[in-house]
């Protein structure tokens, strides 16, 4: 029996719907994930819900960490780390894998395993691999436990920007010119691997741009002027991902857009525009948390583009099979046309990102969007749907 159907207790039926918070985790993107979970945890109504912070390390241990948001914050340029909220060094939280039982347990080395209660949906605010890409949420769907945002394979998809833009292509949507290398082929004949890049390279010219393909935050990605600076690219983004990509530089205006799911369906946001970053190359990960460089919301488009890339974000959404939220990014090219770049299914979000601006200059404030994710967590069932 799925647990969506188990009958409530009267204990069940009086008390507030718990959430926990899951948090930090194994990608490079450790820190923000942070930093958006006190986010979060500073805007849940703590009159409707009862609250359960889960941090976990970056060498995967699930820890139980104090209810302090202050304490998630970037200090002095550096991002807050797990460990250092952690409650105990070595005890770990362990969610149960029947779907009949909701109990969370808390155990150390040499204690009785302490019971911390039901939970009844999860907000993940992981970032990156082993949380945004539809390992956690795999695990979720396991539980029987409600989560908060994509499923299993619109997580894996939106992570993957290989098989993103393959999904976009064969959806229609406008996608810019790359080339994928993958371990194998890198490790088997790198020079081979090499020149695709430089062919490409011939035929679209430089700039180029290599990333990771699954990872986020703009973490491991070069823009790459010449063939000099190639292969220290190359490595930096393997440094985060065996997997890379290599796309070639759009010309235009980098425009966003968010999508929430409503009752009746996903709606799109205002756009946002993300001006050129004079002190940084493109908009990378500095730019993005440690700068602060700021967007501009709505974006100074026309009715018509605002209608268009709107359209194109919904698009994206229904493409990729996603639920809750996406961040959807384009570029406006020089030549009138959008193109998609790229979609978030766990957007930064803290309340200066650009997903939740975008909603609060829509009419959704921080606090109501974290509560319309939960609420609509917690009437959608786990399984096939």
């Amino acid at each position: 029996m799925s647990s969506e159907n188990l009958p409530q207790s009267p204990e069940q039926q009086l008390r507030k719907p718990r959430v926990a918070v899951v948090f930090g985790g194994r990608s490079s993107e450790h820190g923000i994930s942070i930093v958006t979970a006190g986010a979060v945890l500073n805007a849940i109504d703590r009159t409707k819900y009862d609250v359960l912070p889960i941090g976990i390390t970056t060498d995967g241990r699930w820890a139980l960490t104090a209810d302090e948001p202050e304490r998630m914050a970037i200090t002095d340029r550096k991002m807050p780390d797990v460990a250092q909220l952690a409650e105990s060094t070595e005890g770990g939280v362990v969610l149960s894998v029947d779907p009949g039982n909701r109990e969370v347990v808390y155990s150390e080395p040499g204690s009785v395993p302490k019971a911390l209660g039901e939970v009844d949906v999860v907000f993940p605010v992981l970032h990156g691999p082993y949380g945004e890409d539809g390992t956690l949420q795999g695990l979720l769907e396991l539980s029987g436990l409600p989560y908060v945002g994509a499923g299993v394979l619109a997580s894996a998809v939106g992570q993957d920007k290989e098989y993103m833009k393959r999904v976009f292509t064969s959806f229609g949507l406008p996608v810019g010119p790359y080339v994928v290398v993958r371990p194998r082929e890198w490790d088997n004949d790198r020079l081979a691997a090499r020149k695709r890049i430089v062919d490409f390279a011939g035929e679209h010219g430089w700039p180029l741009f290599v990333k990771p393909a699954r990872a986020g935050s703009s973490i491991g990605i070069t823009k790459v002027d010449d063939l000099s600076g190639l292969d220290e690219a190359i490595e930096e983004a393997r440094r985060h991902d065996p997997k890379f990509l290599v796309e070639s530089l759009l010309r235009g205006r980098e425009i966003e857009c968010g999508v929430l799911e409503f009752e009746d369906g996903p709606r799109a946001s205002v756009p946002a525009e993300i001006p050129p970053v004079t002190s940084h190359d493109f908009y990378d990960f500095e730019a993005k948390y440690i700068d602060s460089a700021s967007g501009i919301v709505p974006a100074p488009l026309t009715e018509e583009q605002t209608a268009e890339v709107q359209r194109l974000a919904i698009d994206a959404f229904e493409a990729a099979s996603c639920e809750g939220l996406v961040r959807a990014d384009f570029f406006l090219t020089e030549d009138g046309t959008f193109v998609i770049n790229e979609i978030n299914t766990l957007p930064g979000f803290t309340p200066i990102s650009m997903y939740p601006r975008m909603w609060q200059e829509s009419g959704v404030s921080y606090q109501e969007l974290v509560d319309r994710l939960i609420q609509a967590a917690l009437t959608r069932p786990t399984g096939l749907r």
